[in-house]
């Protein structure tokens, strides 16, 4: 089992930042892969961003070149850095462990951090 938590969410206006941190514990955190899924009050969870084990990223349209995501192995950690904020990033923000555990693949969510627009 792997438990996750994350971090950071609040309230900002527009134009301005805020760093979410996403802690897990359970395995060995350097193997997993990591995302973070947004959800809306009106919309679906939304896949965001990603960073894989060796390091590479991806954001969606939305946030590519106002996000960016890092991860610390030595600190079992996976930061979002979120500039530029618009009233569409409200949102609970969700980070998402995928761990290769008992020969198969496991998702494993934290309970969400909020982002709202204080405009």
């Amino acid at each position: 089992q792997v438990q996750v938590i994350e971090c950071g969410g609040g309230s900002v206006q527009a134009g301005g930042s805020l760093r979410l941190s996403c802690a897990a514990s359970g395995h060995t955190f350097s193997n997993y892969e990591l995302g973070w899924y947004r959800q809306t009050s009106v919309g679906e969870r939304a896949f965001v961003g990603s960073i894989s084990r060796v390091g590479s990223w991806y954001f969606v349209d939305d946030v590519r070149g106002r996000f960016t995501i890092s991860r610390d192995n030595g600190k079992n950690r996976m930061y979002l850095e979120m500039n530029n904020l618009t009233p569409e990033d409200t949102a609970i923000s969700y980070c998402n462990i995928v761990a290769y555990l008992f020969k198969a693949h496991h998702s494993f969510w934290g309970p969400g951090t909020k982002v709202n627009d204080s405009s």
